[in-house]
């Protein structure tokens, strides 16, 4: 089918529109991820090194990768479920179910980390009773991964509801007149079906969770080498002109992301090919 003139684009449009997105990717993406780097480097790999190897750091970098290695999984989980029940099923709620998976995009990190200290805080609603059973959720470990569960929550199901609800249920149902329960429909027939999703999902959960500040940093404390991960030790040490530390650490984050959109990438092509196979 031939288009007509009036729905082809010019060239002069064409490449105007291309030369300008280049041009606003080179300025707001390329050029400050190519900066840190520049700086991470400046005074040698020695330099560096050093910051990676102080205590402190070291705590950062454990702290994050633990956070995350918690709250990817349950955000898996609860991404799935929310995704099975929203794209698979009607039932009063739904719309309210959408919108609560919609509302860590809706409201600001450091108003939902505000949240949890009015909850869990030594002066909110739960924290004195927490604290009479010896059990710290802010300015800890566990107030660290509420907060990035709760930024976190929508990626997984996100990625999985609109191709869910593509897919429809007839293969569902299928397995259902075949004598399939319902756990070994969804292992079965639903899980195959999504999984490139599924990690893409995954990943950009991660991205996240290793990255998020905001609510993080409202319920950290900052205690050093104890509640601050990656993005909030690099605030602590720019804010002390420690800039070659702060710019290595950055570095290291930055990396972190890149292998993750990395993967990403892999992972979409892989799958774009599976399905042109299919």
């Amino acid at each position: 089918m031939i288009s007509s003139p009036a729905t082809r684009d010019r060239p002069l449009t064409r490449w105007t529109a291309v030369i300008l997105a280049v041009l606003l990717l080179t300025v707001f993406l390329a050029l400050p991820l190519a900066a840190v780097f520049t700086e991470a480097l400046r005074r040698g790999w020695e330099t560096a090194l050093a910051a990676y190897a102080d205590p402190d750091a070291q705590s950062a970098i454990m702290l994050t990768l633990l956070v995350a290695a918690i709250a990817v999984p349950v955000n898996t989980l609860g991404g799935i479920a929310a995704a099975w029940c929203v794209a698979k099923y009607e039932f009063p709620g739904k719309r309210l179910l959408v919108a609560l998976i919609e509302l860590p995009f809706s409201v600001s990190p450091v108003i939902s980390g505000m949240v949890f200290v009015l909850v869990f805080g030594a002066q909110g609603w739960l924290g004195p009773w927490l604290q009479e059973r010896g059990v710290q959720i802010i300015f800890a470990l566990p107030g660290l991964v509420l907060a990035t569960v709760f930024v976190t929550f929508p990626f997984v199901a996100r990625t999985l509801i609109p191709l869910m609800q593509e897919q429809g249920r007839t293969e569902e149902e299928a397995a259902a007149t075949l004598g399939a329960s319902g756990w070994q429909s969804f292992r079965l027939v639903t899980l195959p079906n999504v999984k490139w999703a599924l990690l893409t999902g995954v990943l950009l959960c991660n991205a996240r969770a290793m990255g998020e500040f905001g609510a993080v940093s409202v319920v950290s404390g900052h205690i050093r080498g104890e509640t601050n991960t990656m993005p909030l030790y690099i605030e602590i040490l720019y804010n002390e002109y420690q800039f070659a530390a702060a710019f290595a650490v950055a570095a290291l984050l930055a990396l972190l992301a890149l292998v993750t959109l990395f993967a990403k990438t892999l992972l979409e092509r892989f799958s774009g090919r599976r399905r042109e196979i299919a």
